[in-house]
């Protein structure tokens, strides 16, 4: 049989953590258990706010697989979880239609912990060993016992890919990933609507070329940062100040895996080095969509 040299991946999915990140999300924290949203049944209770606040957290699966689909085939896909709890159980038909895995936890303590972190840890450390092919690994929960994973995954040469929700995951897990994105941010999913902060004039300088500031960062601030150190580096690195786009994005990952433009609603990379124009110069003509910083006056 031919080898195939086409990257190969594999999907774990913590169920009940992006489940109940999610919908805690869309409500408020500690809601899900203080609803028991778990075993509730909206269809006995149509009119009822917890069936109202199950419909808007719904978790879209078909958009995660698909976002793990872009880094290759996959090889594995699964889901861990009580399917036989309520709202795990509305679940079970799309799942099952996108060839994912069902595996059953059952309860083992009065918190309803069904050690789905160790069941599922213990499933990637056998599967890396036992297929060597598999290049990228996707974890999509948000909790901090997966650190210790994703770094192994990374020392064992695979690619290691995060996806959590908004608000319920480990800043710690996002950084010990090669790549990390929002639930929201993903393609397909509606994303949360929040008061935007007061954003400031496209014109500031940006921070780590000015120096220090007193108030919070913006999450647009911090990607303009994120940005300007990796031209920064690269200048440095191949002593040019233009820069290929794809690089200085891989470079920006590098630094920070939980980077994505689409969190900051731009609908590409070049769009959002676009809203930059007054600190960045982009060369669109240029084959390789160079950049470089504009000169500080």
């Amino acid at each position: 049989m031919a080898e195939t040299t086409d990257p190969r991946v594999a999907v774990y999915i913590d169920f009940d953590n992006i489940v109940i990140s999610r919908y805690d999300q869309r409500s408020k924290r500690g809601q899900f258990h203080t609803d028991k949203a778990r075993s509730f049944d909206p269809a006995a209770n149509p009119d009822s706010d917890v069936t109202k606040r199950l419909e808007k957290a719904t978790v879209d699966l078909g958009a995660i697989l698909d976002f793990a689909s872009s880094f290759g085939t996959i090889a594995i896909s699964r889901a861990y979880a009580d399917w036989s709890a309520t709202v795990n159980a509305s679940y079970r038909r799309q799942l099952i239609e996108r060839a994912v895995d069902l595996v059953q936890l059952f309860p083992t303590v009065a918190s309803m912990k069904n050690g789905a972190d160790i069941r599922l840890a213990v499933d990637v450390v056998e599967d890396l060993f036992r297929l060597p092919d598999l290049t990228h690994v996707v974890i999509v929960a948000g909790d901090s016992d997966y650190v210790a994973l994703a770094q192994r995954s990374k020392q064992l040469g695979r690619y290691v890919v995060g996806i959590g929700v908004a608000g319920s995951t480990s800043k710690a897990l996002g950084w010990a990933c090669d790549e990390f994105a929002d639930y929201d941010a993903l393609p397909g999913v509606n994303p949360v609507v929040e008061e935007p902060e007061p954003a400031e004039p496209a014109t500031r300088e940006p921070r780590s070329r000015s120096g220090r500031r007193s108030k919070p960062k913006s999450a647009q601030d911090s990607a303009a940062d994120l940005l300007v150190r990796a031209l920064e580096l690269g200048r440095a690195k191949t002593d040019d100040e233009w820069q290929a786009s794809g690089t200085t994005k891989n470079q920006m990952l590098r630094m920070d895996p939980t980077f994505q433009e689409r969190a900051l609603g731009y609908k590409s990379f070049t769009e959002f080095v676009q809203s930059l124009d007054p600190i960045v110069e982009l060369d669109d003509g240029h084959p390789s969509r160079r950049m470089r910083l504009r000169a500080v006056e």
